[in-house]
């Protein structure tokens, strides 16, 4: 037995060991992520909708496992109900979907942010998002006024806060700290009704299998007519992640480690051997850094220009990027409401954020006169805010 094989042997004991007192101590961790998966059982997963679904609708229900651009150009199906429950689905099949509406189809949407294709074709509706720790789902009409449901975990607060006044408001998200926001409308399209509800929280396991709860899922599948379902369960998108190779082996934790021990067993000995047949690398002197050099230049040239406009445009411009970056807020348009959420993310009082959006919108405007001391204190306030 030679030495490069001990040392194999030493290095692979090792590792065995390490990951058998890892599988020994590991503690059941709960995913609470919002996969929204039919087949899931973890608190965000949907198998207790998926098992219970059949008995919330009277008439037939059928899962369709393709996209509904597939489906509806290889199927003529008369009126029916349209079911998507938080799925990617491609602009394609949305169009195919609002043809069926057209026709008099009555379509369910419940996303957490309305598609495009959708918003486009009914009206623009503005997502507005509340960080409370808990909201409760109610539904306007008063006979289902004891029926609501208490979300307590990771709630979307998502809602409409811009509402036409042809859309009828079904439901509403109340919050202990904020006004009530719409969270499930209804909207005419051709013959048809598309529903949209903002929170498909209320559909997972965590909540469903809670007492009381299903009624609240009851009354809202209530408003579809009593019409054939149509439930698309898995987009192009999903199929394509379904087909991955390494799902299987990743998925099940004893495979897993055999896949990850193997990798580590063939990097070392890649390492090991690579490390042997080596041969002397010459000494390179490493690239001069001149980005300094080169910003200090730029830096000298638009001070000896003077031009403090083009200046401000630049700050401004860079400061917009990095909200939309960052703090992922829009700013499209730089109104109260684009205020209020950079004052919440930010902390910053709100005359530092006027003054600040006052600055920006002079920088915009290719007429405003503009003096030294405007771009002094447009860094400052745009520093302050991002620091």
């Amino acid at each position: 037995m030679n030495k490069t094989f001990k040392i194999y042997a030493i290095i692979f004991i090792i590792i065995m060991v390490i990951l058998a007192l890892l599988e020994v101590n590991k503690k059941e961790v709960t995913d609470w992520r919002k996969n929204f998966d039919p087949n899931e059982k973890s608190p965000f997963g949907l198998f207790v909708f998926n098992k219970e679904v059949k008995d919330l609708f009277k008439t037939h229900l059928k899962k369709i496992d393709e996209t509904p651009y597939d489906y509806y150009n290889e199927n003529k199906k008369d009126l029916h109900n349209i079911l998507v429950v938080e799925k990617e689905i491609d602009k394609q099949s949305w169009r195919s979907i609002l043809g069926e509406v057209s026709k008099g189809s009555d379509a369910m949407l419940i996303v957490n942010k309305i598609p495009k294709e959708i918003s486009d074709s009914i009206g623009y509706y503005i997502s507005q998002i509340s960080f409370d720790e808990q909201n409760v789902l109610k539904l306007t009409d008063k006979k289902y006024l004891n029926d609501f449901m208490i979300l307590d975990k990771f709630p979307s607060g998502r809602g409409f806060s811009y509402i036409k006044p042809s859309v009828e408001v079904l439901g509403k998200t109340v919050e202990k700290n904020n006004s009530d926001q719409a969270n499930f409308i209804k909207v005419k399209f051709g013959k048809g009704n598309i529903y949209v509800h903002s929170e498909p929280l209320f559909l997972t396991n965590y909540y469903l299998l809670k007492p009381g709860n299903i009624r609240y899922a009851q009354d809202v599948f209530s408003y579809l007519n009593d019409k054939e379902t149509l439930w698309f369960v898995e987009a192009a998108s999903a199929k394509a992640s379904s087909r991955f190779f390494m799902r299987f082996i990743l998925s099940k934790p004893a495979l897993k480690y055999a896949w990850w021990v193997f990798l580590g067993g063939l990097i070392l000995f890649i390492f090991f051997n690579a490390k042997r047949k080596q041969r002397i690398v010459p000494i390179m002197e490493p690239l001069k850094n001149t980005s300094v050099d080169f910003v200090k230049s730029i830096g000298n040239l638009y001070l000896q220009e003077g031009d403090f406009h083009d200046m401000m445009a630049k700050k401004a411009q860079y400061f917009l990027n990095k909200v939309r970056m960052d703090l992922l807020i829009d700013t499209q348009n730089l109104d109260n409401e684009f205020a209020k959420k950079l004052q919440l993310k930010t902390g910053r009082t709100m005359e530092m954020i006027n003054e600040a959006l006052d600055l920006i919108r002079k920088a915009q405007d290719p007429y405003a006169s503009v003096m030294k001391e405007d771009l002094t204190r447009l860094n400052k306030v745009l520093d302050e805010i991002l620091r």
